[in-house]
């Protein structure tokens, strides 16, 4: 059997899972650096970690493509 053709809803899937993985490792570290004090170094660390995060998630799910 074929697999289905590549579609635009499967590129948009991956980029909205990038962002709301870059987004939620900001807002946990943000959240976690105003208990102590450095918000935003500590959001800044969480974004790029959730970067991260979100280009493994991506490779996981899209990479039989």
């Amino acid at each position: 059997m074929t697999e289905d053709p590549r579609t635009r809803a499967d590129a948009a899937t991956a980029g909205i899972s990038l962002i709301a993985a870059m987004l939620a490792g900001a807002g946990a570290g943000f959240g976690l650096g105003s208990l102590v004090g450095l918000a935003v170094p500590l959001g800044l660390i969480g974004l790029f970690a959730g970067l991260a995060a979100g280009f493994a998630l991506v490779y996981a799910r899209y990479r039989r493509l």
